[in-house]
């Protein structure tokens, strides 16, 4: 019977975890910096939208998006 040594952290077969888990580690901020601070991004889409008529660039006649949650008034029960 032979006893295998025990291995290291560090050895060969958990390289590519540390990589994968640096990578999803690094991932955290970008993803959820615009969900915590969403002002900013709603400034930005504001201020980048400005001179664009939705309505005269929706595709198909199909009416502008709108809130499927928000209260109904009588334009969004005609379609």
């Amino acid at each position: 019977m032979s006893i295998r040594p025990r291995r290291k952290f560090w050895s060969s077969y958990n390289i590519p975890y540390l990589g994968v888990a640096a990578v999803l580690i690094s991932l955290i901020p970008i993803a959820l910096e615009p969900m915590i601070n969403s002002k900013k991004y709603k400034d930005i889409q504001k201020e980048t939208r400005k001179n664009i008529n939705q309505e005269e660039v929706q595709p198909g006649n199909m009416r502008v998006w709108s809130d499927p949650f928000g209260k109904k008034n009588d334009r969004d029960e005609d379609n």
